[in-house]
């Protein structure tokens, strides 16, 4: 990922109101929700949800797609990841092997956390 591609995402989540929908969106998981719900979930009014799905939609933070009438708005869970990786890569000067300290203490899944080497595991 590019810094500036990081940059956009964190500017883009520095809203309240869009962290929220974003974690919303996250519980839904595939999903999805329409405009409506995501509006009548987090209390807010339509005209300001959209504004905000819109600014979410151009960063990549989220997809949009057409049904009929309504547009249907899902996290990119892929984009967090490549976020959470690019954050992490340099973990430990770059031997994330030496973080494993780290990663216990971590709430985070197994699975969102970066690999402990940089060498394909076997299965």
């Amino acid at each position: 990922m590019e810094k500036s591609v990081a940059i956009r995402i964190f500017e883009s989540l520095s809203s309240g109101i869009r962290l929220d929908i974003y974690r919303l969106l996250v519980k839904r998981g595939l999903e999805g929700m329409v405009s409506g719900q995501i509006a009548s979930a987090l209390d807010l009014p339509p005209n300001n949800t959209s504004f905000h799905l819109k600014a979410m939609t151009q960063t990549g933070l989220l997809s949009v797609e057409q049904e009929g009438r309504f547009q249907r708005y899902r996290a990119n869970i892929p984009l967090m990841l490549d976020l959470i990786g690019y954050l992490t890569e340099e973990c430990c000067a770059g031997h994330p092997e030496h973080c494993v300290d780290l990663r216990a203490a971590s709430p985070c899944a197994e699975s969102v956390l970066p690999p402990l080497s940089s060498t394909p595991q076997e299965s």
